[in-house]
């Protein structure tokens, strides 16, 4: 078993913080009552990226069952392939060494989404509470928080790593819808890039007890010719809290570049 104490803190500092904000946030949207999810809609738990490979008629290293969004390659526009070409990751048929590499996380920047699901395999734990959901990372302890209580996003919006998240739910699946982010994070470990008009959009869903899908779509007309995503499996840890995981800690990298090498 794997025992951490983090989790736990954070998810009752969420739980006990979300009744003051959740008022204030009925007053920002005029009074929107927060959207109740269906019936076994319940995403909550400590969720890690499936370590199972999907297709047993191929070899999977390391980078590949866990880190890459999709296998196919996306169109991208010149100005994107230009920005593609330029990057040098660390992991992957590309990789550079640590040395080399550009990376952005390399030097502790926040990883964007959809990169935040694929770094290095940390788990994450979800929490919802009445007109949000949220999303607690072991990787560096990013919080995202995903309105469901009826907002549209904000109409000055400022660009940032994480950008804004709003969502709703289809039955029992959550529909997440975000925007609002700067040009200056990977989408994935191999370097692909977008721009500030970058839309991602997330169906998140339990398909049994044990298992959380979620399906990425990536919109970015100045990057990509059309629109490209891909599929994750989550699996629940039942027993495990996240820990603690700082991006400063040069050992982490260390680790990492150790089991990209061992898996080549």
């Amino acid at each position: 078993m794997r025992y951490r104490r983090w989790g736990l803190i954070l998810a009752v500092q969420a739980l006990a913080f979300s009744s003051g904000i959740h008022a204030q946030t009925a007053a920002k949207t005029g009074g929107a009552k927060p959207q109740v999810s269906a019936p076994g809609s319940d995403l909550t738990g400590v969720w890690r990226r499936s370590r199972r490979a999907p297709d047993k008629a191929r070899r999977y290293t390391v980078y590949e069952l866990a880190f890459i969004i999709t296998n196919d390659i996306p169109p991208m526009t010149p100005w994107a392939e230009a920005k593609f070409k330029a990057a040098k990751p660390n992991l992957g048929p590309r990789a550079v060494s640590l040395a080399e590499t550009n990376d952005p996380i390399m030097k502790c920047f926040p990883p964007g989404v959809p990169r935040i699901y694929l770094i290095r395999g940390e788990p994450v734990e979800i929490v919802q509470t009445p007109g949000r959901v949220m999303m607690i990372f072991e990787y560096d302890h990013f919080i995202r928080q995903i309105f469901t209580d009826g907002r549209p996003h904000p109409k000055d919006l400022n660009p940032t790593w994480m950008g804004d998240s709003i969502g709703k739910w289809e039955g029992d699946t959550l529909v997440v819808d975000t925007i609002g982010f700067n040009d200056k994070t990977w989408l994935d470990n191999d370097g692909h890039p977008h721009s500030e008009d970058l839309r991602v959009t997330e169906r998140i869903r339990r398909t049994n007890h044990d298992t959380l899908t979620i399906d990425t779509t990536i919109d970015d007309p100045k990057a990509y010719i059309k629109p490209w995503g891909g599929h994750a499996i989550l699996e629940l840890k039942p027993d495990w809290n996240l820990g603690e995981m700082m991006c400063e800690d040069n050992d982490t990298f260390s680790d990492m570049q150790k089991k990209s090498e061992g898996s080549k």
